[in-house]
């Protein structure tokens, strides 16, 4: 617990720095590799593939690792899946990320394909995520096969522990304090991704000031039943 990085505010941009890793830290050491043209090689495979459950991370970590890649000189693109078409960049050297692979269509499954095969020659690194492991995904076969053959990490959630730690954290950056009682209902009876979460806490903030009481488990519940969804 003492590893994780608590900079998260709710504007704050996607960054690897500020994502918390929990029991991820390997993966996020690992993209920051790819990220740089001068790490980049020190990789086993040239291409990482992430999956792991909605709101698990895997859309912060492309757009941080885009945004690393441009800070260190190297072109990136970060394409979300249901936009592509039938070609893809073909930029020498770039980091190409594509986010829910799952949603490709039938040409973009085949302009995927064709950018693995031509990732050796242009100097290409891909960084692909997905909601499922390769084999379960609905792509077809000879491209299911070559995502397969990248470097692949299951995004891993966060435990309890991390949720509370990061819920005081934010209470704190703004001169809160969350009563304990009110951070275990949450995680008891709430959604659980952080993005769920902060928005909570957002709803907490305003209505402690407006009401002028402190955040406590009784206010909480006259806000759900105001309305307020956990």
């Amino acid at each position: 617990m003492k590893q994780l990085v608590l900079d998260i505010r709710p504007d704050a941009p996607p960054t690897l720095e500020n994502f918390v890793a929990g029991a991820n830290a390997e993966l996020v050491a690992t993209v920051s590799l790819l990220a740089s043209p001068a790490t980049a090689a020190q990789l086993p495979a040239r291409h990482i593939y992430l999956w792991g459950a909605p709101g698990s991370g895997r859309s912060h970590l492309l757009r941080a690792a885009v945004d690393a890649a441009r800070a260190t000189g190297r072109p990136a693109h970060l394409l979300a899946a249901a936009t592509v078409e039938d070609d893809l960049p073909e930029t020498p050297g770039a980091l190409l990320a594509i986010d829910d692979v799952d949603q490709l269509g039938a040409a973009a499954q085949i302009a995927l394909f064709n950018a693995f095969n031509r990732a050796r020659g242009n100097g290409q690194s891909l960084l692909l995520c997905g909601p499922a492991a390769p084999l379960g995904l609905a792509l077809r076969e000879d491209l299911r096969t070559r995502i397969g053959q990248s470097l692949i990490y299951e995004v891993q959630p966060l435990d309890d522990a991390a949720r509370a730690e990061i819920l005081a954290t934010l209470a704190a950056r703004r001169g809160l304090r969350l009563a304990d009682e009110v951070v275990d209902f949450l995680l008891r009876h709430g959604r659980r991704e952080l993005s769920s979460l902060r928005e909570v806490l957002d709803a907490l903030d305003r209505a402690s000031l407006e009401h002028k009481r402190p955040i406590t488990l009784p206010l909480l519940r006259d806000m759900i039943q105001q309305g307020l969804e956990i």
